[in-house]
């Protein structure tokens, strides 16, 4: 089987944008590579927090829909955002983020690993994982960033979702998107695709006696996979829709393209392409500056931006 490759990119519902601007780039010190919009949803912004070149599966992405109401946990949703950071950075970000006000849990272990479980802003649960395999993968550090090379985050770990029927979502990673199990801990079962490094694995647990979860702000909207080409989506996608799910026809994003579908327990995933990148329409060293919309968007540019909330610079924290 031609697998997916891992994460693309993770999009979450936040509340008022420049609260979530200020936190991810000034305070994890990611940066803004890509500030456009929601493509159905024009009058909110959609950005996009990478490395410095926004390579695919470094990026987490936010709708601030600020007039939601909390998030409602519960099964049928991913439950947290692990983001890869280099080994021994934990006691760094530790006390960066105690002198931010952010809030913090205690360090543990996850499967050999060193983790820093935390919430954002507005309320989404987070983990920095202190990844080892992180170091291999394709990264490249923003100079301009807040946060010291050495402890910048690298990207997306992994992410963790609540099932009420676990078989039943194992069977259709396995069989349409090419997982395997590569571990379990207290609960939480790890599935993986390639050789189960940063970003290329999910823990799913069993949550069969809580209620349903419901999206609002602090939650999770959406995981994306990577697919290599238009060719490896088509293939994927065919694998999806024989095993039950209900695909949307292919949707050009621009940057990317798309298809989603929801995977049996409720979790809304994406196929997305590698390219053509976040590249194709900002020059590298000023990605993200500009509000940039796709080109069926552009006759609409004047109502768009008279609706956006303007952003100012993000907030830089510094130790």
């Amino acid at each position: 089987m031609n697998a997916t490759n891992g994460l693309h990119h993770i999009t979450a519902i936040a509340g008022p944008a420049q609260e979530n601007l200020d936190f991810y780039a000034g305070i994890l010190g990611m940066r803004l590579v890509k500030k456009s919009v929601n493509q159905d949803d024009p009058g909110t912004y959609h950005l996009f927090y990478a490395d410095a070149e926004g390579h695919p599966g470094t990026d987490i992405t936010f709708f601030p829909w600020a007039e939601l109401a909390p998030s409602r946990a519960g099964h049928g949703l991913s439950s947290e955002v692990a983001l890869a950071v280099p080994p021994g950075s934990v006691d760094f970000w530790r006390e960066r983020l105690t002198r931010s006000g952010t809030k913090i849990l205690a360090p543990e272990e996850r499967f050999g690993e060193r983790v820093l479980p935390l919430a954002d802003p507005h309320g989404l649960r987070l983990a920095l994982v202190e990844s080892e395999s992180s170091l291999g993968r394709r990264f490249a550090a923003w100079e301009r960033s807040p946060v010291p090379v050495e402890h910048q985050i690298r990207g997306l770990e992994s992410a963790r979702m609540l099932e009420r029927d676990l078989e039943e979502t194992i069977a259709f990673l396995i069989g349409a998107l090419g997982f395997k199990k590569i571990g379990e801990e207290h609960g939480w079962h790890r599935y993986s695709v390639g050789e189960g490094g940063s970003g290329e694995y999910v823990e799913l647990r069993a949550a069969s006696d809580s209620p349903r979860g419901a999206w609002g702000t602090g939650s999770v909207h959406h995981l994306a996979w990577r697919v290599n080409d238009d060719a490896h989506e088509l293939e994927t996608r065919e694998r999806v829709l024989r095993a039950g799910a209900h695909p949307t026809p292919v949707i050009d994003r621009f940057w990317f393209k798309s298809v989603y579908f929801r995977e049996p327990g409720g979790v809304l995933f994406e196929l997305a392409t590698d390219g053509p990148g976040f590249h194709v329409d900002e020059k590298m060293e000023s990605l993200g500056e500009s509000l940039v919309l796709p080109p069926w968007l552009e006759p609409n540019r004047a109502a768009i931006e008279a609706h956006l909330p303007k952003l100012a610079a993000p907030t830089h924290f510094n130790d």
